[in-house]
């Protein structure tokens, strides 16, 4: 629902390309919860409730940069590549590069987000409709690289923005976590994170139906136990 609003509503209008954003936006993020789950079911032999959330996300990661930007079949490659790119980095290059094991990223928001991003971004490049375009952006005569003309401009600036975002990322987010880090610890203390995130705060990251009720945990079970001396 949120993201219907927000890419329908990015023109500002009714028309014809808030309409296409809405449109758009559900066309690549079921293609790619679809990609992601056959992904999931053809190597790991079943499908993951988890896996297909994790596909709708990138999907629609993916899709936001051009939702009233592309046409329906642009959408549907969009969809097809947010399934597949961030699947593979998650499920296969995560383990075995040491950058990506490196990065504490317990919800994967580094591929479903970052990598479905900048995916989006460089495929909004390729695939932008001039006339879409025209509805859209001051610049005149705008389009993607793959209705020629001044295309491969645009593909650029797309490489280039998203080159500033990861920049301007690192170096802000670092200086955020810096300041924070004077008042407060940034990580759980490693008792805690020994006996792991539902033990210590009684509920799961993804709770799926009838999981997501919160109970004393068995941090604060134990912390309960040794200040009483009962066993609870």
């Amino acid at each position: 629902m949120g993201w219907t609003g927000f890419n329908g509503g990015d023109p500002f209008a009714a028309n014809v390309d808030s309409s296409l954003a809405v449109l758009n936006t559900h066309i690549c993020a079921a293609t790619s919860l679809l990609v992601w789950t056959f992904w999931d079911t053809f190597f790991f032999k079943k499908p993951s409730v988890i896996g297909a959330i994790q596909g709708m996300i990138t999907g629609l990661v993916c899709i936001t940069p051009g939702a009233g930007l592309v046409q329906g079949w642009a959408a549907l490659i969009m969809g097809i590549a947010s399934g597949s790119v961030p699947w593979y980095t998650m499920m296969c290059l995560s383990r075995i590069l040491p950058f990506l094991q490196k990065i504490d990223d317990t919800l994967g928001v580094f591929h479903t987000h970052a990598v479905a991003g900048t995916l989006g971004g460089a495929l909004t490049g390729l695939f932008a409709h001039p006339d879409l375009s025209a509805l859209f952006i001051v610049v005149p005569n705008s389009r993607g690289a793959f209705y020629g003309g001044r295309g491969g401009v645009q593909f650029l600036k797309q490489l280039v923005g998203a080159s500033f975002i990861i920049g301007w990322n690192v170096i802000v987010t670092s200086i955020i976590l810096l300041a924070i880090s004077k008042f407060i610890p940034l990580r759980m203390p490693e008792e805690e994170l020994i006996i792991g995130d539902d033990a210590a705060h009684g509920e799961e990251a993804y709770a799926l139906a009838g999981q997501g009720a919160r109970e004393i945990s068995t941090y604060n079970n134990m912390q309960l136990q040794n200040a009483s001396g009962f066993e609870l």
